[in-house]
């Protein structure tokens, strides 16, 4: 019996100390390329040459959805394609230290390429190591899952306060920063399109070293990040890849794998809800950003409002995957669609000024708040529901959560920002009406996971369940 108790708190530990590691690595990395993020359509306004690198990282992302994350995770396995990706990642923060078209571009095609297998691989990896742990206690697979999605973007969502903090405490360092007059206050928020916001002292570019400072550091990070992941990740899945090489099915049932789940009804209903996520969290990153914060207070301001949005984001994470065992899913995504529908109405109608300085943080943590909903509980959700398709349900999830994206900042540079609000919103309405119908499906239907009271061990994981576990992109 105290083996037996030996075991089962070493497998604790492993898990944990499993998921603490993806963590991290991720914070890490996004702290980097979360705040170059925020800062694209301000830094790099130059004929929207930032937003448009934000579109092509996301439609490259489309494209590596449709066959990449299959084919790379089955061959490197979980760890070392969330490597690979996160070296993909960091050669955009390269292109930012020269920015223009020929260096922003290709780098974001990279980025692009390697984003659907890195976030494929990491929700992978901790769907099975949710379902292991589950096992372990005799607990629901689901139950553990979600607990570990929530210590994820507990972690994770703070990259958005340590990224945006770097980026402020730089530039505020900027001494050519001055007051807003009156009449380009005035061409903020909704009121007046927001296509053309006037070119001032706190909207243009900081100068170049600093700039070099900040994508210096954002570099080290995200080296750092690689090197986490590469020492201290285990390789759970590394028998997986060994046989799966050894047995190599044809490049074609690969290559499809993405579209064949297109079959499933579930998922095909799911669409609305997974491009809103892209809608909103690009809104936030795109418009928010330039037509409130930056345009009304400064550049220098853009990293502490996005930190608010990054700690609400963090805590209510953390708080949701671990009462959604107790409450549910369909409560909190109906507190997320109150939350966003409100920021939406409201921000139609507001008029920033520099006077109404905590208002610019109110509208962030709200929806931090609801970001936090629609991250956790829908990749917990598609972890659930496609179990045995776990890397093709992942690279759907994160191929239309990019068409989201790429939309969204694709009609950035020539719609007013008056339309982008009822578009977010008529997406919203639209995710309302379609994602009951899946979780009352759900609810009557409960889909079993496949590895549920099968694992002993990881390697006992693979030996009765390879079969399973190598067919899990076929229907």
């Amino acid at each position: 019996m105290p083996k037996e108790i030996q075991i089962k708190a070493a497998m604790i530990s492993r898990n944990f100390k499993n998921v603490l590691v993806v963590s991290v690595g991720f914070l890490s990395l996004f702290t980097a390329y979360g705040g170059l993020q925020s800062l694209q359509s301000s830094l790099n306004a130059e004929e929207g040459m930032g937003v448009a690198s934000l579109s092509v990282i996301y439609a490259s992302i489309i494209i590596s959805s449709m066959f990449l994350p299959p084919i790379m995770i089955k061959n490197l396995g979980c760890k070392w394609t969330i490597v690979v990706g996160m070296a993909c990642y960091v050669s955009y923060s390269f292109g930012n230290l020269y920015p223009g078209w020929y260096t922003l571009i290709p780098t974001s095609v990279i980025l692009g390429l390697g984003g659907s297998p890195l976030w494929s691989a990491k929700c992978t990896y901790l769907t099975i190591s949710g379902n292991a742990q589950a096992a372990e206690e005799n607990k629901k697979g689901s139950d553990v899952i979600n607990h570990y999605f929530g210590i994820f973007f507990f972690i994770f969502q703070s990259s958005a306060v340590w990224g945006n903090l770097m980026s402020s405490l730089i530039f505020g360092q900027d001494s050519s920063i001055s007051n807003i007059p009156e009449e380009v206050l005035e061409t903020c928020g909704a009121a007046n399109c927001g296509l053309n916001i006037t070119v001032n002292s706190t909207t243009s570019k900081p100068p170049q070293t600093l700039v070099w400072t900040l994508v210096g550091s954002y570099i080290g990070v995200g080296v750092l990040a690689m090197i986490i992941v590469a020492v201290f990740l285990d390789n759970i899945d590394q028998e997986q890849t060994s046989q799966f090489r050894e047995n190599r099915e044809p490049f074609c049932h690969t290559f499809l794998a993405t579209f064949r789940l297109l079959k499933d009804w579930r998922l095909v209903t799911l669409i609305p809800l997974t491009m809103y996520s892209g809608f909103e969290q690009s809104f936030l990153s795109g418009e928010y950003t330039k037509n409130y914060v930056t345009c009304a207070l400064g550049i220098h301001f853009v990293g502490f409002v996005m930190m608010c949005f990054g700690a609400s984001n963090s805590l209510c994470s953390f708080l949701f995957g671990r009462i959604a065992r107790y409450i549910g899913r369909a409560p909190l995504f109906l507190l997320a669609a109150v939350t966003n529908l409100s920021c939406i109405i409201a921000l139609l109608f507001w008029r920033p000024h520099p006077n109404q300085l905590a208002v610019f943080f109110v509208f962030p943590a709200l929806w931090g708040m609801a970001d936090a909903v629609w991250q956790t509980q829908t990749n917990a959700l598609y972890g659930i529901l496609f179990p045995r398709n776990k890397e093709a349900a992942f690279a759907n999830y994160r191929m239309w959560e990019s068409l989201g994206f790429v939309i969204a900042f694709a009609y950035s540079t020539f719609l007013c920002l008056e339309y982008k609000l009822y578009i977010l919103m008529a997406v919203l309405v639209i995710t309302i009406i379609t994602y009951p119908i899946v979780e009352y499906y759900e609810y009557k239907h409960p889909t079993q996971p496949v590895e549920e009271g099968a694992y002993l061990s990881h390697k006992e994981t693979m030996q009765t369940k390879v079969d399973e576990i190598i067919a899990q992109t076929e229907m």
